[in-house]
This record gives structure tokens, sequence and C-alpha cells, in this order.
């Protein structure tokens, strides 16, 4: 290997996880996020690099665009997606660094949220909330003039702030999870509801896999229902463990060793509010067992 491409690959080590997790952020696909970290680096290699003046900065630019583009076809395929769509859960007690900046629009709600931002607010949005970049560094990276820039992220701010809720603190999303876990297992519904918010959604991402809920389900006492009715042989024969997915408490379904669900949950100061099942089984691929 040439001097050059030796000084290429440190230059690119040094801010691959950041490379990731600006397009993860973007994208909410592992998968996706990895092809656009393959892409730069090509870009990398193959480019004038004598002419960078800030690798880092370039680099950043190359997979913040790399995104935006993809995330605007990806919409279109997600119309023929079966059932809810939700974020790719990565496992972050196995990756810390995906989450070692900020770890500000990681959480599975908040990517939701970002789904209703367009890609260029969705990129800066992400850039200054979840990175810190200046304005003027992200006017550059969405070529936009920086007054642009500004109101771009103030934009993309109040879009989220209608319907972000409160965050609790993560000892007590753990202590709803297990006794949702509890409940969900012996079917308990006055137990399960008594853990719900009024307005709890239960998604089911499985894209068609068996047992996987095609539409979301609704209020407190239909998804209690709905939790009861599968108790007697949804549990059976599986291994429930811990893990962290994405920031946040989560736990993993094994059934003949292999992952077959990754559930986890949000929570407010009115109980949990969402439960998100994560069944698709292309989607399970970065979620590995493992009791904390």
């Amino acid at each position: 290997m040439s001097d050059g491409l030796d000084d290429a690959v440190a230059v690119f080590s040094a801010v691959r996880r950041r490379l990731f997790g600006i397009a993860y952020r973007m994208l909410g696909t592992a998968s996706e996020a990895e092809d656009i970290v393959q892409d730069v680096w090509v870009r990398w290699q193959t480019c004038d690099r004598s002419a960078v003046r800030d690798p880092a900065a370039f680099l950043a630019t190359a997979a913040t665009r790399l995104s935006i583009n993809v995330l605007q076809s990806a919409h279109s395929r997600r119309e023929t997606y079966i059932g809810p769509w939700l974020p790719e859960p990565v496992n972050t007690s196995d990756d810390p660094a995906l989450g070692a900046e900020r770890g500000e629009a990681l959480g599975f709600a908040m990517l939701l949220l970002l789904e209703k931002l367009t890609p260029t607010e969705r990129a800066a949005y992400v850039l200054r909330e979840a990175f810190d970049y200046p304005y003027e560094q992200i006017a550059q990276i969405v070529q936009l003039k920086e007054p642009a820039t500004r109101q771009l992220v103030s934009r993309a701010r109040k879009k989220l702030a209608t319907e972000r809720r409160a965050p609790v603190v993560s000892a007590e999303q753990r202590r709803l999870l297990a006794a949702f876990l509890q409940a969900a297992q012996s079917g308990d519904v006055t137990a399960l509801e008594d853990l719900f918010a009024s307005d709890v959604v239960s998604y089911s991402d499985g894209n068609g896999v068996k047992l996987a809920a095609r539409i979301p389900v609704n209020g407190r006492s239909r998804v209690a229902t709905f939790v009861a009715a599968f108790s007697g042989h949804f549990w059976a024969g599986k291994t429930i463990d811990w893990v962290e997915l994405n920031g946040q408490h989560a736990v993993t379904l094994t059934e003949a060793r292999t992952v077959t669900t990754a559930l986890t949950l949000t929570v407010g100061d009115d109980g949990i509010q969402q439960l998100m099942w994560m069944m698709n089984p292309d989607k399970l691929g970065r979620v590995s067992a493992g009791v904390d």
C-alpha cells in the first residue's frame, strides 16, 4: 500500500463512525448507511486529495449529500412496504461510538419524527442537533446561504416540537418495559392498561412476516386486548435478552438461535406511549442478543 493510500485510510478511518452516524440518522437504515460510507470511501480514494483542505468536512459533505439523494428515493420505496415502517435497530451496547458524540436523533421515536421532514431539513437538523456543526458549514453542505440554513433548522425544530414528547429517565423506561413483559406474557389486560398512556400506539414492522400486525394498533384498551390475545403462543419457546438499541433499553426474542423480534418502547409521564416490535428479518442483522 502506497504512503498516499495509507494516509487516505488513516484520515477516513478517523471519521468513519461519524459518517455512519450522519447517514444512519438521515436514513434510519443501517444497511443503507453502510452503503453510503462505502460510496464515500470510493470517492475519497479516487478524488484529488491534495486539493482537499479539510478532509473531515469533505467526507461529511459527501455522506450528507449522498444520504439526501437516497432519502429522496426511499420515500417512494416505503410506499410499497407491507405494514408500518420502523427504523432498523442498531446495537449501541456493541457499538457505543454511534451515539458517543451526542445521542440526539438516535432514538426510535425521534427517527420516526424525522420522517416528517424534507431531506434537506433533515440533513440540516441532524448536522446541527446531533453533531453541533456550525451553521456556516451546514450551509456549505446543503448548498444554501447561511440565513436560509438557520431558517431551515428553525423550521425543522418547529415541525418536530409539535409532536415531540419530553424524555423520561432511562431507568423508568426500563422499569416499564420489564413490567410490560410480565403483563404481556401473562395476558393480563388490566395490568397492561395500567401501563399504557391513553393514546398508546403499537407498531409492528415485519414487511409481511407472519405474526406482525399490518396496521398500527391505537388506544389503551385496543392495544391491551391486542397484546393479551397473543400471550399464549407468541412468547412460547423464545429466550428474552436485554440489549441496548439506539441508546435505549430493549429486549430481543430469540428462537432456535435466531433473533426473531426486537422490542422497545417510548414512555412519558403518562406511561407507555409507543410499542415498537421489529420483526422484519432483514432489519435484525445488527441486533445481537446479550444479557446486560
